[in-house]
């Protein structure tokens, strides 16, 4: 997996850069807004299957079987040696 949890923090946070820049035109503040609902709209998506698959980690765990690799490629955990 190239993009991780973390990635999309920092793709946010420089979404809401864009969007506080002052020196935006009305034309280009506008283009930004669509955009950050673009961006808005995927995170919620990419958020929505973190949850998921953290919960079925969290499934599995509380039964007694080893956390898969189902959420440590999203946030960059490493598992086993």
């Amino acid at each position: 997996m190239k993009n991780k949890l973390p990635d999309l923090t920092d793709h946010l946070f420089a979404q809401m850069e864009r969007l506080g820049d002052e020196s935006l035109t009305d034309e280009q503040l506008e283009q930004e807004v669509k955009r950050a609902h673009a961006v808005v709209s995927v995170s919620d998506q990419i958020i929505g299957v973190a949850k998921v698959r953290l919960a079925a980690a969290k499934l599995g765990a509380d039964y007694g079987h080893e956390v898969q690799d189902v959420v440590y490629p999203m946030i960059e955990k490493k598992v086993g040696p």
